[in-house]
Formats: structure tokens, sequence, C-alpha cells
């Protein structure tokens, strides 16, 4: 039995001349459906069809028709959808509605009106499923980024719903939570739960699933199973120059509680680092500390003159002008550099989407889009966090290629990723950030 059904659909963003979605023909049943596509493509407009986010919420013209769980879209509410229908954005960030994480689990429970003994059972179901039961008390604002994202899939996951609908919903995970979070929708898909994921990262998912659709140019398609490159090659590392930075016997942490202790590391010119280990390790904690943004509560940091480039989890808080041109083009001013802004919009794949509101790209744009405004004018710093989040292949080889770029100009590069093709193709040393410490690790 089909759980949803698109007959010739059509969808118009409000200020779109060419259709997001065209002319979509297809069923989708039981087990796992995979999504795939180039960032830009669609695969986002898709999957908020099934819950009528497009185009309640989102506004602009739709034509022919959709009907998810027996309810057509757009006439069904989508309150009502929700009680069908499971969703998990790109960005977790935006799903937090309370300030702790059993809460904001219980969150759609509370909205159905479930007695309190089933509520409590179901978060507790649903937090183990994702592996955040010892952190139910926690507030979200000190949770990682991949931390955040298991709790968004922990409030869908506690609703249990018909239809399962993720968004990305490994890109910030470790390689453990990333396992744990694609068996558990294995898991699912075999029993009642039809489970519609989008992934860019499809070694494991391609494999299992049930059928792969491909979006493209706004048309959805069938795809058969494909052989799955290794994605980009490993690369030789470089010894580097002069000391950049450097933290000597460094504690801190973004709450109450350290989460590193006497951390000793520096980074040269023209070299890079990556930042690997478990979510809420300390990544993004060491990464604010070697930027200035998080004083540490013992220890010293030390930075050699020269603009620092932040990029943080969430590349929206850093897009705030009317244009993705205009975003590049402070940063250059600001930088006093003469360059423009051409070159690097166009190795970002960004040229066509240059004029647009920045807020209103996909999530893969999005991020390339602040990848550009942060990375432009060679900073003599650049610190990176989860850069290739909700991005594509094509994006990822052009960041590997931009970190090459840097480190010959002289800038020392510090990455947090869980990509380990982004490691091997960027990275001249690795060191591994968790239980309070930050190992280096042998070399790439």
């Amino acid at each position: 039995m089909a759980v949803a059904i698109f007959d010739r659909l059509s969808y118009w963003y409000p200020a779109g001349e060419a259709p997001a979605l065209a002319d979509v023909r297809v069923e989708l049943g039981g087990g796992l459906t995979l999504v795939m596509g180039d960032s830009g493509g669609g695969k986002s407009t898709f999957l908020r069809v099934l819950n009528a986010l497009v185009p309640r919420f989102h506004g602009g013209r739709i034509a022919g028709s959709a009907c998810v769980a027996g309810l057509p879209v757009p006439g069904t509410p989508t309150a009502e959808l929700a009680r069908r229908v499971g969703f998990v954005f790109q960005d977790p960030e935006l799903q937090s509605v309370y300030t702790t994480v059993e809460r904001d689990v219980a969150f759609g429970l509370e909205n159905l009106g479930l007695a309190r003994i089933e509520m409590v059972d179901r978060v507790d179901a649903a937090l183990e499923a994702v592996g955040l039961r010892q952190l139910r008390t926690r507030t979200n604002a000190t949770l990682s980024g991949g931390e955040r994202q298991r709790a968004a899939l922990a409030g869908a996951l506690a609703l249990r719903p018909l239809l399962l609908v993720l968004d990305e919903p490994t890109s910030q995970l470790d390689p453990d939570g990333a396992r744990s979070i694609v068996d558990h929708c294995l898991e699912l898909a075999r029993t009642e739960t039809a489970v519609v994921l989008a992934e860019h990262r499809l070694e494991r998912l391609a494999p299992a699933a049930s059928r792969i659709l491909a979006v493209e140019n706004a048309r959805v398609h069938e795809k058969q199973p494909v052989l799955l490159a290794n994605g980009i090659a490993r690369r030789h590392p470089a010894t580097g120059g002069k000391v950049v930075w450097r933290l000597q016997d460094v504690a801190a942490g973004p709450g109450r509680e350290n989460v590193l202790e006497g951390v000793d590391l520096a980074g040269c010119a023209g070299q890079a680092l990556a930042l690997t280990g478990p979510n809420g390790g300390g990544k993004t904690t060491l990464l604010r500390v070697i930027a200035g943004l998080l004083r540490p509560r013992a220890g010293s940091v030390e930075r050699r003159p020269g603009r620092v480039a932040y990029l943080p989890q969430n590349p929206a808080a850093l897009l705030h002008l009317a244009s993705v041109r205009a975003e590049v083009e402070l940063t250059l001013r600001r930088s006093g550099s003469e360059e423009a802004a051409g070159p690097i919009l166009a190795r970002l794949g960004l040229t066509e989407v240059a004029g647009r509101y920045p807020r209103d790209l996909s999530t893969g744009e999005r991020q390339r889009a602040a990848l550009a405004a942060v990375l432009a004018g060679r900073p003599a710093l650049a610190l990176l966090d989860e850069p290739t989040r909700g991005t594509d292949v094509p994006a990822r080889t052009a960041l590997a290629g931009l970190v090459a770029d840097l480190k010959e100009s002289g800038a020392a590069v510090v990455i947090a990723t869980h990509d380990e093709r982004l490691i091997a193709a960027a990275a001249d040393r690795v060191v591994r950030v968790g239980e309070g410490s930050a190992r280096e690790e042998a070399a790439v």
C-alpha cells in the first residue's frame, strides 16, 4: 500500500520563475526510500511536500496533486499530517522549542494530548534509540551539532509516525552515531513505518535501500543502485611553517563543566589540522578557544596577528545580507583585499545563485555561501566546523581545493569534521578530541 502518491505534481516558490519540482509522478511505499541528488536540485522541497510545509508554510504555486497517509496535500493542515509524518530537518537548530532535551522530545506528544505516563515511556524509548538517554536533562544550548541532530530525531521517533522523513540525518554525526541512526532506520523500515531519507553519504544506505530516487533539476526519477566511488583521493601531508596558534595546558567548556583539560596543541602556517572524535567530545569548544570566542578556564592561548575566518556549525548565523555576492564582498572589503567576488563564487558553484538571498537557498548551497563568505580575502587562520554539512561531492572537492590554496598562501587551517574523505584530501595532521583530551594521531 502506498503511503504517498504524487500525480503530475509541480511546485513554484513565491519568487521562483522555474519550478522547484516539475511533473513529479511517484508512489512511496514501505521500507526505506533513499533520496539522492546534488545540492539545490529539489530534494528538500520534495520531502517537505510530505508534511505539507510545501506549500502551506512556504507559499507559492502548486499544480497536480499529492496524497500522504491518505490525506490530500495541500488540503490537509500541517498539524494534522504531523500526527502521521515525523520529520527531521537538515538544520536541527530550527526544531528546538524548549530549552532541555527531554522537554523538546516530548513537545509533539504534548500537542497530541497523550497521558503523562505514555509520554514518559515514549520519550524514554526515543532517547534510548538515538543514544541520548544520559543527556535528557541537558539544555539544548550545550549540545554539539551531532547531539542536536539526534535529539531532533528522537522527537520524531517519539510520535511513532506512519512515515518518517529525514533530511540529511547523519551530516553531523560521528561514525558510531551515524551507524546507530542508519541501523535504527533500517529496523523501522522492516516494520510498519515507512522511511524516506535524503543523504549525500550513500555508502551504507544505498545497498540497504528498498528503492532509490534521484531528484535532479526539479524532476524525480527512479535510480538504479550504482557502484559508489571512494570519494576524494588521499594526498601527501605538508610539514608546515611557523607556528600560527598555540594552546598550552588549556581547560575549557561551553557550560559549567570542562570538556577539555590540559590541552597542549599548536598549528602551523601552510598546514591543515583535522579534529575528529565523538559528538560532544569538545571539537567545537576547541575551535572556539582557538578563535578567541571562548575564554579558557585555565591555560593560555596565543595567535599570530592576522584575520581569523570562523565557520560555525550553523552557517545561517553568518548570513544576513541581501545576496550571496554581498556577503562575499563585505568580507573582501573588511579584509582590505582587492580580489573580486567572482572567482570564489565560481569555485564553490555559486555563480547562478550569487544574487539570491542566502537564507532562501538549500542547506548545501547555504553552507557553500558561508564558506565563500568566510574564506574570501585570504585569512591567516581558517577554522571550519563541519564544513561539508549538507554538501555534495563536487562541493567537497571544491572545498579541498580551497584548503590547498589557503595553505599555499601561508594560512593555518583547522577543520572539525567526521568526513573521512575530506580528511584524506585536505588534512596534514589529525587530532582526536574526546574524553577531555586532544591527542595527535598518526600522520595521514
